[in-house]
């Protein structure tokens, strides 16, 4: 840790779980934002979703479940609050919930506000939609980037009823506006019957690495995360986890389930791997707490950004 920095105050995670405001992971809030290394915050949005709705619950569900993360990793003996400074930043606030591209220049505006303090931010949402302004956010300050994405869907649709800006939809438009370079990005996890091969085929044709569900589970998780790493190089790297990348029975309250995903430890142990790599943001996106049982989504969710806060803080440890 450079001399800088001082670690994040984590005396609060050692009271009794069922204490204090509850924040992402126990992390204490931020008050001064160029003091935060890496900052996590929610996006209660739900306007692009297609059918069930729920998502803008999300992050509320989140931070109750984080309440039972602890600080020092079990497999790395790695506590990346003792690295880097951590914190919560609170909501995105709209100023009109109802424009889904008022929304998307709110959501760009807050995360652009946190990469210009010197930060990186980790956004928890929230339907999918929401990755497109952070990573205009992302893109202004880093220029195009590589993506790690892990879905059961490739969310490269053209539109849906008419609408260009929803959940399926948003990194089509991010290869669109030069915010991702394609040839650098990979979607792991990809399953689900359609009634169009458009997203798949869109994603192909651009250059982009499309994983099925039986390809990942074929290699395992070391063999995909080094298919990651390669895909992507040693540039700036942007990571979006949609939850129903995993199977439903381990996070059955989300809008679209597709059986047959990824299991918890197969995405922890994917994580795991990429540790090194230059994420300068992240999002974890798609919780729908109305859809979950016994508050399971919401835990495996907790469970998944304490393992990428990990790989973040990994970039502050050197």
């Amino acid at each position: 840790m450079s001399e800088e920095l001082s670690a994040t105050d984590t005396s609060a995670m050692l009271t009794p779980r069922y204490a204090e405001i509850a924040t992402f992971l126990r992390a204490p809030l931020a008050g001064d934002w160029s003091a935060v290394d890496i900052g996590l915050f929610g996006i209660p949005y739900d306007g692009g979703i297609t059918n069930r709705a729920g998502a803008r619950h999300g992050p509320r569900a989140i931070r109750d479940a984080s309440s039972l993360m602890r600080m020092i990793h079990h497999v790395t003996r790695f506590n990346p609050y003792e690295v880097c400074r951590v914190a919560d930043l609170g909501d995105v606030r709209f100023r009109s919930v109802y424009d889904h591209e008022t929304v998307m220049a709110d959501i760009a505006a807050f995360a652009g506000r946190a990469h210009q303090a010197g930060m990186r931010p980790f956004a928890v949402g929230g339907d999918h939609s929401v990755s497109l302004g952070l990573l205009r956010a992302a893109a202004e300050r880093h220029g195009p980037l590589g993506l790690v994405h892990v879905d059961a869907h490739t969310d490269t649709w053209d539109q849906f009823h008419g609408s260009k800006f929803m959940h399926a939809t948003p990194f089509r438009r991010a290869v669109e506006e030069g915010l991702i370079d394609p040839k650098r990005s990979i979607q792991i996890g990809i399953r689900g019957a359609q009634n169009s091969p458009e997203g798949w085929e869109y994603s192909r044709e651009q250059g982009m690495r499309v994983m099925f569900i039986e390809e990942a589970q074929d290699l395992g998780p070391a063999a995909v995360a080094a298919e990651a790493r390669r895909v992507v190089g040693e540039g700036k790297v942007y990571l979006s986890f949609d939850i129903d990348g995993l199977d439903p029975v381990y996070a059955p309250g989300t809008g679209t389930p597709e059986a047959g995903g990824l299991s918890i430890h197969e995405a922890q142990r994917f994580l795991r791997a990429l540790d090194g790599l230059d994420f300068i943001g992240a999002d974890l996106v798609e919780v729908a707490p109305p859809f979950d049982v016994g508050d399971l989504t919401s835990l495996s969710a907790a469970t998944l950004i304490y393992e990428i806060l990990c790989i973040m803080a990994g970039r502050y440890a050197a």
